[in-house]
């Protein structure tokens, strides 16, 4: 059977649109990247779900695919077929500016680097993330955000003066801004030593606990992978421990 009949396939599969009660769906997703005549398929029929308040990790080599399911999940880019549904609400539905709006109303987002401009301080970095999402009184939240990752003295240092398991407790704090349900993180720890990830890890469990939000992080890390209430693992394109 070709790429594009198995793809048909899954979408005449996956017609129904409840979300069972899950907090996010990921039915049947397919992505094909193209370039000239040649086709890599990066997900091929790809399915999970999501509880409320549950931490999952997710493992696989690399090139097995699994930042392109994250940036799926996030609304950062469309599927070829498939649906993800947050909530009830379909997300592979919605032009590009709605998704940005549900990913800034109710998704957080921590990835390895780049999450900090780099002229700002701590401060002002989740000030004005906190802005952005509309939030009010933004630099008492900031301060009350920092502190709560035990930043409260490191909040005026710029991103080069933090350590990089400072730099990413700030970057936690930019995907708690708005307040998430679902927060979305990929290899957070990646190139964090040992106690750092452990310092990094710890902290997000706590805020993860406190606030009864939904967690998933892909990773390299076994030890990071074996923390989370539940281990997903991808190969070539499709979960194989869902």
């Amino acid at each position: 059977m070709t790429m594009e009949a198995l793809i048909r396939d899954s979408s005449d599969v996956n017609a129904e649109d409840d979300a069972g009660g899950h907090l996010m769906e990921v039915r049947e997703v397919f992505k094909i990247y193209k370039e000239g005549d040649t086709e890599t398929v990066a997900l091929r029929g790809t399915s999970l779900s999501l509880m409320e308040g549950e931490f999952v990790s997710l493992v696989g080599p690399s090139g097995s695919g699994k930042t392109t399911l994250l940036w799926i999940m996030a609304g950062l880019t469309l599927p070829a077929a498939g649906k993800v549904i947050l909530q009830g609400q379909e997300l592979t539905r919605l032009d590009e500016a709605d998704r940005a709006q549900i990913r800034g109303a109710r998704m957080g987002l921590v990835f390895q680097r780049g999450n900090l401009i780099p002229f700002l301080n701590a401060e002002e970095n989740v000030a004005m993330a906190i802005k952005l999402a509309r939030g009010k009184k933004a630099v008492p939240r900031a301060r009350e955000l920092l502190g709560s990752l035990g930043l409260r003295d490191r909040r005026h240092h710029y991103p080069r003066q933090l350590s990089g398991g400072e730099a990413q407790r700030v970057a936690i704090a930019l995907a708690l801004a708005n307040d998430p349900i679902l927060l979305l993180g990929d290899e957070i720890t990646g190139e964090l030593d040992s106690a750092t990830s452990e310092s990094v890890l710890g902290v997000l469990l706590d805020v993860q606990r406190q606030r009864r939000m939904t967690v998933l992080t892909v990773t390299h890390n076994p030890w990071l992978a074996r923390q989370a209430g539940r281990r997903l693992e991808i190969a070539d394109g499709l979960l194989v421990s869902p």
